[in-house]
């Protein structure tokens, strides 16, 4: 939680912001994201390709990379890596500039573009964590636990949803 904190004064973001924490226990994968006025539709998950406070904190105190990613459907998907607290990697796509098959049959059915669509940035972080890439764009559904970093209320607390993740 002080991580998170700290994270925001970083980034510049509100201090009535919340730590939103989900949880994929069948993979041991947890998404932490930074909700407020800031991240809030389209322009919110600009903000987090600009703002990696959270990442980078995250990665220098759990000695893990830690893995980012953005996901805007109508411009483009970015994954980046914090390893040590640097930035040790990452990719951005833009979907204007993907080129797409010509298909001798002339058919680019839905099949040939998810594998298409499994070697971008999103579906390579999906193959890294053993899941499909749907998973991940769907992780904000999971359940969440929404926890108010301004220090008047911690329930439960995060070390309790936790539990169990840690290996």
């Amino acid at each position: 939680m002080e991580l998170a904190r700290q994270a925001l004064v970083e980034d510049g973001a509100a201090a009535d912001s919340l730590l939103t924490v989900s949880i994929y226990r069948r993979r041991k994968i947890i998404r932490l994201s930074l909700d407020g006025a800031h991240s809030a539709g389209r322009r919110g998950s600009h903000w987090y390709s600009e703002h990696q406070a959270l990442a980078r904190l995250l990665s220098q105190a759990v000695g893990v990379t830690v893995h980012s990613y953005v996901y805007d459907p109508q411009e483009y998907e970015e994954v980046m890596a914090f390893g040590r607290g640097q930035h040790v990697g990452g990719e951005r796509l833009l979907y204007d500039e993907v080129e797409l098959p010509e298909c001798l049959d002339g058919e680019f059915d839905d099949e040939a573009f998810a594998r298409m669509q499994a070697r971008w940035p999103l579906g390579h972080l999906a193959w890294v964590y053993g899941v499909e890439r749907d998973l991940l764009l769907e992780l904000h559904r999971v359940p969440t636990t929404r926890l108010k970093l301004n220090g008047t209320e911690s329930e439960p607390p995060l070390e309790h949803l936790l539990r169990g993740i840690a290996a």
